[in-house]
């Protein structure tokens, strides 16, 4: 059997290899931009060396012969680092808006490869979040990383040269650097934590106010706004505290450069000052090196780049829970000729721990409708996930005419099952294409026929423009947006039809109409129905009973209703 999969990442691949593949992906840009960087610093290199060459060169010739060429080639110098100071910037942005908008497509396309478990797993609030900010955020890494390879040759630089004018110069400085580099690795490691604790109180923050949005009708009818704006906020003062770390952290570390850095710099210019005395340097010579002992402690610039590198790091570490999640795998199969013949082998499926669905054996015949009813959390709507392959069962087969459902390729699986959903989303631009969405030839007649067997081709014309209309301005019901969805599994004609709870927002005659217009439109599919009506699950061939996770039975509803507690199934459900 060939399997494929949609980005799918290694599983040998950490949490970090967000990091690592922006970088790979904006290679050339990082490349130049280190280069652009890298010169600058040359350049920063060289001025003090030319500033002390004019003054050594003034001092000697109080006529200034000769001294106006360096002073040229300073000038000439300070101008090109500003050339090269924009320059640094734009590539900058750039280099960060390529890496940020690769980052986010690639989280968006995994994330809907990965289907309804992403949101399961993160809430909608967190995806946002981390799609959105943490994207961002680690996007910056490539140019952050330049940035800071580029501000290491500045000390590594100076110091270099602070050897070249005398030996004792670098060997003073050296004997400090290792206190400069516990400091920066110190940092490095609180600063980790710091962004990651406050990373993980904004998703809580975004998670909370995802879910009080999707429940604003009820928070106002029940009067808790006050409440929910408390529980929305719980975790803020983690949130501050973090932030408050994270800037004690940056704080103390500066302190402590505050602190050391000009005791290098010290030691050198006085060591500078005895070899002036001893004629070993000139004072063009000791200005260039208290220049340099500066530009080699230079931790403040160090510690700007790490900290902006260290967030990028913790966000990435972020996007790489989201990308370790796998993504469904497909097979290369397609069906052979059939009417839909849907089987589960054995089904068990857990949630959250808890078996939903235990050791379920289940056929419908192609061309048939079953009705599938059961008490609230019996895993109806899990039974009619895996039938249309919105999840996998953790253990089992669900088959298609005989087809294991995950050895189909993608394209021949979407075409040959459609769903429709309690409230389903609207994603086209119009309602024509809400309608026609996902479907690969979707012509107006077809369309049209999706939309009548579904009843809304009335209401649709009766909108402004008509099925032109823009979704996100037609003014429609909770059953006119049932009842689009429902054209929209209409109109894929495809050989399964699953429908979760897809008739819950019609009033009786519609859903009666509704029910018989299913059964004439597409009389070659089999239908999978999830019921809470008494009429909906008279109207199928078979009923499926649910219970606890098991097929108590499955008959014919006048069958099945001389059971009490089938009849109490639609007493408790209100059908």
């Amino acid at each position: 059997m060939t399997t494929a999969t949609h980005d799918r990442p290694a599983a040998s691949e950490d949490t970090a290899s967000p990091l690592r593949a922006t970088v790979r992906r904006t290679g050339a840009r990082s490349a130049v931009l280190f280069l652009v960087a890298t010169a600058s610093t040359g350049l920063s290199l060289a001025l003090p060396l030319f500033l002390g060459r004019a003054l050594d060169l003034l001092l000697a010739r109080p006529d200034g012969t000769g001294a106006m060429r360096w002073v040229l080639w300073c000038a000439g110098l300070v101008l090109l680092l500003a050339v090269l100071d924009a320059v640094e910037t734009v590539l900058g942005a750039a280099t960060t808006a390529r890496a940020t908008a690769w980052l986010r497509y690639r989280l968006t396309r995994h994330l809907l490869a990965v289907g309804p478990r992403a949101g399961e797993r993160f809430g909608s609030g967190e995806l946002v979040t981390r799609l959105v900010g943490n994207a961002a955020q680690a996007g910056t890494a490539p140019a952050a990383l330049a940035a800071l390879l580029a501000a290491l040759a500045g000390p590594v630089g100076a110091v270099v040269a602070l050897g070249l004018l005398d030996p004792w110069l670098a060997a003073v400085f050296l004997a400090g650097a290792p206190v400069l580099f516990l400091l920066l690795r110190a940092f490095t490691q609180d600063s980790s934590r710091c962004a990651a604790d406050y990373q993980n109180a904004q998703g809580r923050i975004a998670s909370g106010l995802a879910e009080a949005i999707g429940g604003a009708r009820t928070i106002a009818a029940c009067g808790t706004a006050d409440r929910e704006v408390a529980r929305v906020l719980r975790p803020l003062p983690e949130l501050a505290a973090a932030g408050r770390r994270m800037w004690h952290v940056q704080g103390r570390a500066a302190a402590r450069a505050v602190a050391l850095a000009p005791l290098l710099q010290l030691g050198v210019v006085a060591v500078a000052g005895v070899l002036l005395v001893r004629d070993r340097l000139t004072v063009g010579e000791m200005l260039a090196a208290s220049r340099y002992a500066v530009l080699a402690a230079g931790v403040g610039v160090l510690v700007g780049q790490l900290s902006g590198l260290v967030r990028a790091r913790a966000s990435a570490r972020r996007l790489g829970e989201l990308l370790a999640e796998p993504a469904p795998a497909y097979g290369g199969r397609r069906l052979p000729p059939g009417q839909g013949r849907l089987e589960l082998r054995g089904v068990t499926a857990r949630r959250g721990g808890r078996t939903l669905l235990d050791r379920v054996d289940l056929v419908v015949p192609g061309g048939g409708t079953l009705a599938v009813v059961g008490r609230s959390g019996a895993g109806k709507s899990l039974l009619a996930a895996l039938a249309g392959r919105l999840a996998d069962p953790d253990d089992g087969t669900v088959l298609l005419d005989g087809v294991p459902l995950p050895e189909l390729t993608h394209d021949e699986l979407r075409r040959a099952i459609g769903c429709a959903f309690e409230r389903p989303a609207l994603l086209g631009d119009t309602v024509a294409d809400t309608i026609g969405f996902g479907v690969r030839t979707a012509s107006p007649g077809r369309i049209e026929a999706g939309a009548a067997a579904a009843r809304a081709d009335t209401f649709v014309r009766r909108l402004p423009d008509g099925y032109a209309t823009p979704c996100r301005t037609a003014p429609l019901s909770g059953g006119e947006r049932q009842r689009l969805g429902l054209a929209r599994a209409l109109a894929r004609d495809s050989r399964l039809l699953v429908l979760d709870d897809a008739l819950s927002s019609l009033d009786t005659v519609t859903e009666h109409q509704v029910t018989e217009a299913l059964l004439r439109h597409s009389p070659g599919s089999t239908r999978v129905l999830v019921a809470h009506r008494v009429s909906t699950a008279a109207r199928a061939d078979a009923v499926a009973w649910l219970d606890g996770g098991r097929v108590r039975a499955v008959g014919t509803h006048a069958e099945l209703w001389r059971e009490r507690g089938y009849r109490e199934v639609f007493a408790d459900a209100g059908g």
